[in-house]
């Protein structure tokens, strides 16, 4: 017996899809073809970023879709499409490269929920669904809007394919009866997914065009491999440079070196999605057939983690990709050494401190007062400098804190701010904690680096001039329930 966790569709928050009904497309019910198999080809994990969808009033395929590959073909045409659009995540709880890989954070969410949000935001999907058999990865998937499948044991190992994660939940909805024509296949270890390209990538396939598609980013690159001594590809030194292997050209003719506006591009296969319809899919068992088409995505979106390395890239990477302007949160906290202060203290010659902090934080800090948005600092320290400049921007403040973790939830609990609902502004080590468990942990631009890898936003000014200010004007332009 499928369980499965019920939350509303996109399709019941937001009405029909645009594409429905509008064109003819290839494809099957989901009911054509049997239960699904337990293969053990590509396992999960490969490359997502968040873009703006469509602009109103234009097709989403008028973004470039620039290359075509035939696969198998299908058995038959298919009628007009009237099922739902399903954007399926499977998301194991194992990992051997990085552990609880789905888990882990980029630019401060964490990746299965970054997936899942980039899945919602596109307008064409209708549902989002994400297959697991973990509890904590279901249990932030649900706090991100998808729909969770439990899935089998038999199918949740690292030989299991994701193509068998897929037909499980299409035979899942199906014996919930749910029509699925289109699936997007999303997989989370890609941070940066475009969520525009998917709604091109949608259209394109329930416009007809194609049967399959997939994101891609055009390349120039010369590959090589290495070649044995009788020529043929296979062995080598491990990378190293040294042994006997040779190099032999793959895309290109080594005796020639034309000009880059006089090569082909190829496309390099970035992970992130694949749109398919669901029927063809049943019948070929694999993400890739009939007529297959690209759906373009800038390189920079292109990282796929499956290391400890491109984690860190993809960390270093999501401030300048997801560029985000307006914080919507309910409240703020904040650090008060390196955040309200350059860190840098003046001690006299009885020891007594003094610090340096910024007239335009007071001033922020005094406009969000008056928009009635709770401010707290929370800070290690006990000094007496901290107390009063806290009761100078009259902002409650806990000081002396050693779990800022602790100290930080039960305030929010006694208040009753939902902690998805905080942000929460650091610049050390020590702010880690307390970062990990709101929505939207920020860091001042002169951060440690663990911090902002941490963070969700990195602001742009440093502590003590003015990022106090910048947080709260982010804050205060964000449109909020009331």
């Amino acid at each position: 017996m499928t369980s499965s966790q019920e939350v509303p569709t996109l399709r019941q928050a937001q009405g029909p899809s645009p594409a429905e009904g509008s064109s003819p497309a290839q494809g099957s019910s989901p009911a054509e073809g049997p239960s699904p198999a337990q293969g053990s080809s590509p396992a999960q994990g490969s490359s997502p970023a968040q873009g703006s969808s469509p602009a109103e009033g234009s097709s989403p395929a008028e973004g470039p879709i620039r290359h075509e590959a035939r696969s198998l073909s299908l058995s038959k045409r298919e009628e007009p499409f009237g099922g739902l659009t399903v954007a399926v995540i499977p998301a194991r709880g194992g990992s051997k490269g990085v552990p609880r890989k789905n888990l882990r954070r980029v630019g401060g969410i964490p990746l299965i929920q970054r997936a899942a949000r980039a899945a919602a935001a596109a307008e064409l999907v209708d549902l989002v669904v994400v297959s697991t058999d973990d509890d904590e990865i279901a249990e932030l998937s649900i706090a991100a809007g998808a729909r969770v499948i439990r899935r089998p044991a038999e199918i949740s190992g690292d030989t299991a394919s994701s193509e068998s994660a897929v037909l499980h939940v299409l035979d899942a909805l199906e014996d919930a009866g749910e029509l699925v024509d289109v699936v997007v296949f999303i997989q989370a270890t890609s941070p940066f997914i475009p969520s525009d390209r998917i709604d091109v990538a949608v259209d394109g396939v329930r416009s007809g065009r194609y049967d399959s598609m997939f994101s891609a980013y055009e390349t120039y690159g010369f590959l090589w491999r290495r070649a044995d001594s009788g020529g043929g590809a296979g062995s080598g030194s491990g990378g190293d440079g040294d042994g006997d292997a040779a190099a032999e050209a793959i895309n290109h003719d080594a005796a020639h070196r034309p000009r880059r506006q006089d090569r082909e591009p190829h496309y390099l296969e970035t992970g992130a999605f694949y749109v398919f319809q669901a029927g063809g899919f049943r019948r070929a068992r694999h993400r890739f057939f009939g007529r297959i088409g690209i759906v373009e995505v800038p390189e920079l979106t292109a990282i796929e983690i499956d290391d400890e390395q491109q984690l860190a890239a993809a960390s270093a990477l999501a401030p300048l990709v997801d560029q985000c302007e307006s914080i919507a949160v309910t409240a703020v906290v904040t650090d008060f050494d390196g955040v309200h202060t350059d860190d840098t203290a003046m001690v006299d010659a009885e020891g007594r401190e003094q610090v340096r902090v910024s007239r335009e934080d007071g001033m922020g800090v005094a406009r969000l007062r008056r928009a009635g948005i709770p401010m707290l600092i929370l800070s290690t320290e006990v000094n007496p400098v901290v107390r009063a400049r806290a009761d100078k921007l009259r902002v409650p403040v806990l000081h002396g804190v050693d779990d800022k973790e602790e100290a930080l939830a039960a305030w929010a609990a006694e208040n009753d701010i939902a902690l998805a609902d905080i942000a929460y502004l650091g610049n050390d080590v020590n702010d880690l904690p307390a970062m990990r468990i709101v929505g939207w942990p920020v860091a001042v631009a002169n951060a440690h680096p663990e911090v902002r890898a941490a963070a969700r936003v990195v602001l742009s000014k440093s502590g003590g001039q003015g990022a106090v200010r910048e947080l709260i004007e982010r804050v205060l332009t964000a449109d909020r329930p009331r």
